[in-house]
Formats: C-alpha cells, sequence, structure tokens
C-alpha cells in the first residue's frame, strides 16, 4: 500500500485518469442509444436485431473480464489496460464503418472486449493503493466520474445523431479511446505489488477463480453487486422503448430523461462519500439494500396499477437505480478485501458475473415486453430482492 493510501489528498490526477479508463465502457454503450432506430434504418435490420447490438457488448464485457484480472495480477495493470484500449480504438471504428448489423454486432463485442479492460484493472489499481475503506471512497469517485457517461453520453449521441448520422457517434468513441489511451501511456504508473505477481505466478487462473468462489463472503459481495448492477443494464435496454414508444417522449428529449437517472446515481455516489466518515461500508450496505427492495415494490405497485402512469413510474426508477451509488463501490470493496492477494482476479470475477447478470436480466424483460414498464418492474424487484438477501445470508453476517 503506497503513501497515497495514508494522505488524506485525493489523487485527482489519478482520479481523473481511471475514471475516463472506466468510462469507455458506458460511453460505449449510452451514447449510441438515440440512434438505434437511425442504425436500423440504415443497415436494413429489425428492431431485434439492433438491440442486439446491446446484448453483445454486454456479452463481451462479461467475457472480456476473465481475461484481463489474472493478465492484470501476473504481467501488471499497464499492459493489459494498454492492450484493452488498442483493441476498443480499432473496434470502435469497425463500428463506424459497419455495412451490415452483422458486421456491427461482431465489433460491438469485441469494442466491448477492450473497453472492459479499463474497468477491471482500474478497480485492481486501487486495490493496491488503498486500504478497505478508502478503497470504497475511491471506487465512489469513480463511479462519479463514470456516472457521467449516462448524462452527457446520450445528449451528445443525439447532437451528433442529428448533425452527422450515426457512423459520427462512433467515430467520436474512437477518439476518445485514442485520447484516453495516449493519457494512460505517460500517466499511469506500475501498482502491483511483487507479492501479488508472484502469487499470481504461482497459481492457475482457473485455480484462482475456483478458490474465489469457495470464499462465502466474496460470493456474496458478488451476487448483491451483480443482481444490483442488473437493474440498471434492465433500465439501459428498455429505456427507448419505455420513453420513446410508451410515453411518447420526443427522441430529442430521450438523452435528458435518460440522463436524470444518472443523476439519481452520482448523488448517491456523494452521500455514499459522506457516510463513509461515519459509518463502514458493510453498514451502509445493509440500510441502502432495504431502501431499494423498497422502493422497486413501489415501483412494481405503480407500474402493474397503473396509477399515475409515467409520473409515479420515472420518480420511483429515480430511486431505484440511485441505490447503485451505495451498492457498486462498497460491493466491490467489501469483494476486494476478502483477498487482495488477487484483486485482478477478483475484480474481473465480479465484472464478469455482474455484466452477465445484466445481460440476462435485460434479454428477460426484453422478451416479457408487453408495451408497459410491467415486465421492467418486475425483473428489478427479483433482482434487487436476490441482492439484498445476498447481502444478508452470505455477506455481512459475520460484518455487519
Amino acid at each position: 500500500m503506497t503513501a497515497a493510501a495514508r494522505s488524506d489528498r485525493t489523487p485527482w490526477g489519478l482520479v481523473v485518469l481511471l475514471g475516463s479508463l472506466t468510462a469507455m465502457g458506458p460511453l460505449a454503450i449510452d451514447m449510441y442509444l438515440p440512434s438505434v432506430p437511425a442504425i436500423g434504418a440504415d443497415l436494413r435490420a429489425s428492431a431485434s436485431a439492433t438491440q442486439s447490438t446491446v446484448s453483445a457488448f454486454l456479452a463481451g464485457m462479461a467475457v472480456g473480464q476473465f481475461l484481463y484480472g489474472p493478465a492484470s495480477d501476473r504481467f501488471g495493470r499497464r499492459a493489459p489496460i494498454l492492450i484493452g484500449a488498442v483493441i476498443f480504438i480499432i473496434a470502435s471504428a469497425a463500428c463506424a464503418m459497419a455495412t451490415s448489423v452483422e458486421a456491427l454486432i461482431a465489433s460491438r463485442f469485441i469494442q466491448a472486449c477492450g473497453a472492459c479492460a479499463g474497468q477491471v484493472v482500474s478497480r485492481a489499481i486501487v486495490r493496491d493503493r488503498f486500504d478497505h475503506t478508502e478503497t470504497a471512497r475511491m471506487l465512489s469517485l469513480l463511479m462519479l466520474i463514470m456516472g457521467l457517461a449516462p448524462i452527457l453520453a446520450p445528449l451528445g449521441g443525439g447532437l451528433l445523431l442529428t448533425f452527422g448520422g450515426w457512423r459520427t457517434i462512433f467515430w467520436f468513441i474512437t477518439a476518445f479511446g485514442v485520447l484516453v489511451s495516449l493519457a494512460a501511456f505517460f500517466r499511469l504508473q506500475e501498482s502491483r505489488s511483487e507479492e501479488t505477481a508472484a502469487h499470481a505466478r504461482s497459481e492457475n487462473p482457473l485455480k484462482a477463480y475456483a478458490a474465489l468462489l469457495k470464499q462465502r463472503r466474496l460470493v456474496g459481495y458478488g451476487l448483491a453487486g451483480a443482481l444490483n448492477g442488473a437493474t440498471l443494464f434492465t433500465y439501459i435496454a428498455a429505456s427507448p422503448e419505455l420513453l420513446i414508444e410508451t410515453y411518447r417522449i420526443p427522441p430529442a428529449a430521450f438523452g435528458i430523461v435518460f440522463g436524470l437517472n444518472s443523476i439519481a446515481i452520482i448523488g448517491a455516489n456523494q452521500l455514499n462519500r459522506l457516510l463513509l466518515r461515519r459509518r463502514t461500508p458493510d453498514q451502509v450496505l445493509a440500510t441502502s439494500s432495504l431502501v431499494a427492495v423498497g422502493a422497486a415494490v413501489l415501483l412494481a405497485i405503480a407500474s402493474f396499477s397503473g396509477l399515475g402512469g409515467m409520473w409515479s413510474v420515472l420518480p420511483l426508477l429515480f430511486l431505484v437505480l440511485g441505490s447503485y451509488g451505495f451498492m457498486g463501490g462498497n460491493t466491490m470493496a467489501g469483494a476486494l478485501s476478502v483477498d487482495p492477494r488477487r484483486a485482478g482476479s477478483i475484480s474481473a470475477l465480479l465484472g464478469g458475473v455482474s455484466f452477465g447478470a445484466g445481460a440476462v436480466a435485460s434479454w428477460a424483460a426484453g422478451v416479457l415486453h408487453d408495451g408497459t414498464p410491467r415486465p421492467m418492474a418486475a425483473v428489478m424487484l427479483i433482482c434487487l430482492a436476490g441482492s439484498a438477501a445476498a447481502l444478508r445470508f452470505l455477506a455481512l453476517p459475520k460484518r455487519a
């Protein structure tokens, strides 16, 4: 652990760099959402085919996580991040030049495999440098920066779509990848310890994952974070249909409404940082998970009864999605504290499970889609109830 962990000063340069690396994935997901109908029209693809570009990206994020974690423990933090950035840049350019929806789907999968390096390794770098509580605070800061993507990306995507077409969006994402990769190349220092390297070289990656899955608390934290995050992915996949088709919100205003829920996550992140000055991460988790379930119950009631329509559903979505601001960083910090020597593998395992859960949850909401918010609300309630149960029965009994 470096001196940074013992200092009261926040290393803002590191925060911005790691936050930008982490934001590659959210930017690539959210910026192109307003262009999904235009992509379908241009490539002559069905709605289900264009929606598969979201699923392909989530699948790529899930698969890539498992590769970068062990690699970052064994070979260091810098190399996997830089390799992932190059993959992201090339695949983003391929998306911009795609001439069929099949090519776009394949490019999106590869793009995600590159983007996930920033998320996995950035979390491991934070754990390298800080203790448990400070890790939770730093992860909240990273989530704050990452949370700006869902606010700004759809707005920017809408503007780029209006003035340059959907391909311009992917060229912008390509340029962002170039800038961030250059910053990482020149500014990011190696943080992996020799102890972590020696341990990783002596252990088969598959055995590392198997050993991690035997740790009850880690599984609890992982499931809690993944199931809570699945509600966010469910909303991302369902939002174009729900907001534009069901609630008749104009596409030009989609980014504004979509971004409001990101403000909830950012606000919760900042409140979480304040709470961590007086409470442990586990204490915050115990309370916030129950509040999230309560909000999901109210959302389900409003969705199935139709009471209040959009004006009751959207505020409750604000509360439900805001819970991620408390759960994301704290569950990751708790999991990383279980076995710091395997920080990269833990980050990869939890990231893979999270994106896998998100892919399944968003797919389920899509299959059950009936033109109302009911399927989305039901999936969210199930996920948040499972998240609270994982905390209560696996992660927290001996800690909170």
